[in-house]
């Protein structure tokens, strides 16, 4: 029996280095959909645990989940293997697709609680003060995110902004745990000086 979420890359898949996917994409990019439906087989689950732990509900997560997969149907020829892996570069689209969903549903709300189907207190005046330094933190965070090298970043985001443990973060990259490991602590260190916070 295989084990799920075991990698198995049907043949022809090309040799590129240690990540088999990144030749599946670029015979996607070709339109190859026996090589589409391989990277579907393959990322699905996870593209699909991205989406669930964002949103939370079921039938949101399966919809941005065809989202995404639509998504790399259209722009796989975009991927670069010297930025990332195949996976990680999938799950990115995930997450952002997931946010994008979650934040699609505030402003929903937010439009309803000016058109005052809402309690008026739903946003209160004071927390505006309290939002545009939340947004000015999350600038200063992506701007020092910026300077991690790529795979320091794509270490960082899988952890802690798609919500993996080192050890998943390790499988998707194909990379010893140990890797995974030494690239969060350079980055973490990276962008703690970034941020001048002190320990």
């Amino acid at each position: 029996m295989e084990r799920a979420g075991a990698h198995r890359v049907p043949e022809g898949a090309g040799d590129h280095g240690e990540d088999p996917l990144s030749g599946l994409l670029q015979r996607v990019a070709l339109g190859d959909l026996t090589a589409f439906e391989a990277v579907y087989r393959e990322l699905s689950g996870a593209v699909f645990g991205v989406a669930r732990r964002v949103l939370v509900d079921t039938a949101q997560a399966e919809e941005v989940c065809q989202e995404v997969f639509l998504e790399v149907w259209r722009t796989c020829s975009r991927h670069d293997p010297l930025l990332g892996s195949a996976a990680a570069w999938v799950c990115t689209i995930a997450h952002r697709r997931a946010v994008d969903r979650v934040r699609s549903e505030q402003a929903a709300s937010d439009r309803l609680s000016a058109a005052g189907r809402l309690e008026p207190e739903a946003t209160p005046h004071d927390a505006v003060p309290e939002q545009v330094e939340y947004r000015l933190e999350q600038e200063k965070v992506r701007r020092c995110l910026r300077r991690l090298t790529g795979q320091q970043r794509e270490a960082v985001r899988l952890t802690y902004y798609s919500g993996y443990t080192q050890r998943q973060a390790a499988d998707l990259l194909r990379v010893p745990l140990t890797t995974v490991k030494g690239r969060l602590r350079d980055g973490l260190i990276k962008l703690r000086d970034c941020l001048g916070v002190t320990v």
